[in-house]
């Protein structure tokens, strides 16, 4: 039995954060531009976390990115290749959607290859 919420298409999210708003919406633009995210989420959180020793706290702008399991590779490098961060955060993860918005997002995508 399928679940309607199974995509036939391998949609996948990843996250990651950036320093402000205008460097995360020009990472979105370039992702979406470059055909490897169909959607790219922002918003604003306060992070807590340990860094090179010290407890920081940070404003940042976080960039949740709806992709396919077949742009990963490809988007994972563009995102460390334009990140204002020396090590920025990647977490991914895939996900089941609604067919029609698997449909939507494997046609947003750029033939992977």
């Amino acid at each position: 039995m399928t679940s309607a919420c199974q995509s036939e298409a391998s949609v996948v999210l990843a996250l990651t954060t950036e320093a402000d708003a205008p460097r995360a919406e020009a990472l979105a633009r370039l992702l979406l531009d470059q055909g490897l995210a169909a959607c790219v989420s922002l918003r604003p959180v306060q992070s807590l976390y340990h860094w090179q020793g010290n407890l920081e706290s940070s404003s940042e702008v976080e960039l949740l990115i709806k992709t396919s399991s077949e742009q990963l590779q490809v988007l994972e490098r563009l995102i460390h290749e334009n990140h204002s961060y020396e090590l920025p955060e990647w977490l991914h993860w895939p996900v089941n959607s609604s067919p029609g918005y698997g449909r939507w997002l494997q046609g947003e995508l750029k033939a992977a290859g």
